[in-house]
């Protein structure tokens, strides 16, 4: 009896029991939602964020009580023409009463009047850390409603970093929604029209649907040890959707090919084997690809980059999961379905579909390859290189208010505030700790430095820079406001004066003090800093890795390097025309958002990481059939031709699908998700009609049988008859060694 792989194992089990194969995935989607109910999501915290400078800063102010805490502003002005001042502080008084009262608040300030007169703001104090105070925004954001309701003559609303997080936290719930609605309808049709059936279609729509449940299932479980930042659910929508219908949509075409070459000799169980020791081998390499080489982002050592490795590695492994057992035992059962459709059409004098060879369309198109590949490759390349060039001017920013949506109310009211109230735009805290015998001594420097501040132009003049002081005296307090949009270079600028400059001429006089300087801006810079620290050590780690899964699948270097260079070209290519697109603002209207004339911090590494994964589904799929081609005995040229040929239809099916996937994403409000779809959606463009059909073939037909170097397995079957070659062939595949 020959020697089985697992995967042949699992799916030989699954079709003699489908349906325990099937009602058991149904338990285990139930059980991870399930179990996700019940142990809720644990969220990352301010202090899952902190990063270099300002990171320390913010860990001495929380040691001395001086962090700085989640603050809403309830703005109280007028819609139309000027504001009455005396029903503006009747309604301020309300919302001090009403506010004091709430457990969730812990102080309320003074009302404070704008320059111009025209805004009212009250500032509420809440308790507990910064970024948990979303959760518990509500109960503030009612009692102004209840204020607007009893003060009919003034407009109230209300805004902040708890309320605006609440309001994406909702828009990215709709978003998801949005998506999913688009992409399905698009995803049954394409599914359609490659099998040409409703249930070959909603086979895997339903498994890529029921992986993503369990993923987000296990996702929540998963935040329990790894804190969840809030991108989870988003992430496994994107890589889910489009993962779990590509396995699938592999393991359906060769089920149907093998179905059609055996011609009816084969039963249901026999064929599903036949399709588990190739399709099934190739889903677990391109799976744990896709695995490894999002595993790297752990190697940022940032909770955003973990959250995203995590949703994606889950998801890939459940996707993986359901195509390797549920997905045999569907097919066993519609297996006969299947036949008996093939033997009526033949009744009724109808052709069957051909599910095997090279259509006349992929022959033309992979002509030019194949006829003039020198030409083809030198080409195509610089096309490639040609759209990666505008890639050198790509310039990184973490996106903050400025790319809000302004469809949420909280960023609306955010945007009149600070109109009203420009020193609120950006402020930095200024954290200092010495010994409480210096105390005098360091409240002398942070006023030396506060009066150097304000004789800068970058600096508000008027605004509040009161000093504070913990209780035991060590840790002092500095709040400096900059009256320029977070994203300006005055506000760079500002943090380099304060860095650079004042904190050396100033407290950095004081014996044994420590200094560091936080706020929106300190975190961004040092984010930024943190992340090109980890850049070589990701990249280089992600070519280690993905070089060795390619050469240890083919047993060959050359495949392995080429494999790199196309995914290079490819991320390049992407990255090139997220520049064009996004850094500049020609596609402001046509894509809606606001460009900041800079791309995400995270989406390039994101990218870079996703995009070598995914390439790996189309190049182990392609490239595991042309080997297997060439291993029958064929010629280089001949084996490209049969290999991407059969698979042509499928890996296009599979890019569509991606496609429209990762386009909804485009649609969506965030700018960063925007960015991210557009990228994916262009690079899976690229790779499959490109670099696959004309950059892969091209460089295969002129190395010839030096592709394969140094595959033994591959030069005893070129040297050996064809028929020697077929008969090792499907030895090989019985066992699952393909």
């Amino acid at each position: 009896m020959k020697k089985q792989s697992a995967t042949v194992k699992v799916a030989s089990w699954s079709a003699a029991h489908p349906w325990r194969a099937i009602v058991g995935w149904f338990v285990f989607v139930v059980l991870c939602l399930g179990a996700s109910a019940v142990a809720g999501t644990n969220s990352a915290t301010t202090e899952d964020y902190r990063v270099g400078k300002a990171g320390q800063a913010e860990a001495l102010a929380a040691e001395g009580g001086l962090q700085r805490r989640p603050v809403e502003q309830v703005v109280i002005d007028s819609p139309s023409g000027s504001l009455d001042l005396a029903a503006a502080r009747s309604a301020a008084a309300d919302v001090t009463a009403r506010m004091g009262n709430l457990a969730e608040v812990d102080r309320v300030e003074e009302p404070v009047v704008s320059k111009d007169g025209k805004v009212l703001m009250v500032q509420v104090v809440m308790k507990g850390e910064e970024l948990g105070a979303r959760k518990h925004v509500d109960p503030l954001v009612a009692q102004t409603a209840e204020v607007q309701k009893s003060h009919p003559g003034v407009r109230v609303q209300e805004t902040g970093g708890p309320s605006m997080s609440k309001g994406l936290d909702q828009q990215r719930g709709d978003d998801l929604a949005f998506s999913e609605m688009l992409t399905l309808p698009v995803t049954v049709i394409t599914l359609m029209i490659a099998f040409g059936s409703v249930i070959a279609a909603g086979v895997p729509v339903l498994l890529a649907l029921s992986s993503i449940a369990a993923a987000m299932g296990l996702s929540a479980l998963a935040s329990h040890v790894m804190p969840d930042a809030g991108v989870g659910n988003n992430i496994i929508l994107l890589i889910g959707m489009a993962v779990g219908v590509d396995y699938s949509l592999f393991y359906l075409k060769r089920d149907r090919e093998e179905r059609a070459r055996a011609g009816g000799k084969l039963g249901s169980q026999e064929i599903v084997e036949l399709a588990a020791a190739t399709a099934g081998r190739a889903i677990v390499v391109s799976g744990l690809a896709v695995i490894v080489s999002t595993a790297t982002l752990y190697l940022a050592t940032d909770v955003i980059f973990s959250s995203l490795a995590t949703g994606t590695i889950i998801v890939v492994l459940v996707a993986m999961a359901s195509s390797l057992t549920v997905l045999p035992a569907l097919l066993a059962k519609l297996g006969a379905r299947s036949e008996r459709r093939a033997a009526r059409r033949v009744q009724e004098g109808k052709r069957n579909r051909d599910h095997g060879g090279t259509s006349k369309v992929w022959q033309t198109l992979l002509r030019p390859a194949t006829r003039r590949p020198g030409v083809t490759l030198v080409v195509s390349t610089l096309v490639m290189l040609a759209l990666a060039a505008p890639a050198l001017g790509l310039k990184l920013s973490v996106l903050g208010k400025d790319t809000f949506s302004r469809k949420i109310p909280a960023v609306q009211t955010y945007d009149r505030l600070t109109a009203a109230f420009p020193d609120m735009l950006v402020q930095h805290q200024v954290v200092v700790r010495a010994e409480a015998s210096s105390a005098p001594q360091t409240a002398q420097a942070l006023e030396a430095l506060r009066q150097r501040a304000q004789a800068d132009p970058m600096f508000a003049k008027d605004a509040d820079s009161k000093l504070r002081t913990s209780a035991d005296g060590r840790t002092s307090s500095l709040t400096l406001s900059v009256p320029f949009k977070p994203s300006s270079s005055q506000a760079l600028d500002s943090l380099d004066h304060i860095r650079d400059d004042y904190l050396p001429a100033t407290v950095g006089k004081v014996a044994g003090a420590e200094a560091y300087v936080t706020g929106d801006i300190a975190r961004d810079v040092d984010y930024l800093d943190h992340q090109n620290s980890k850049l070589p050590l990701i990249v280089g780690f992600l070519l280690l890795v993905t070089f060795a899964v390619t050469v240890v699948t083919f047993r060959s270097v050359v495949i392995g390097l080429i494999g790199i260079a196309l995914n290079l070209l490819s991320a390049a290519a992407a990255f090139g025309l997220l520049v064009v697109v996004f850094q500049g603002d020609w596609a402001q209207n046509v894509l809606d958002f606001h460009s900041t004339g800079a791309i995400g911090a995270r989406v390039p590494l994101f990218l870079f990481v996703i995009l070598f994964g995914l390439s790996m589904d189309y190049q182990v799929f392609v490239v595991s059939r042309i080997r297997e081609a060439a291993l029958r005995g064929l010629d280089t040229r001949k084996a490209v031709l049969e290999g991407i040929g059969s698979s042509a239809g499928v890996v296009t099916s599979a890019a569509i699908v991606m496609v429209t996937v990762f386009s909804s994403f485009i649609f969506l409000s965030l700018v960063e998700m925007k960015q991210m779809g557009f990228s994916l959606a262009v690079a899976v463009l690229l790779d499959a009609f490109i670099v696959r059909i004309m950059i892969l073939p091209s460089a295969l037909i002129l190395l010839g049988n030096r592709s394969w170097w140094p595959s033994r397995g591959m030069r005893r079957a070129q040297s050996q008859p064809v028929g020697a070659a077929v008969r090792d062939l499907h030895r090989a595949q019985g066992a699952g060694r393909l």
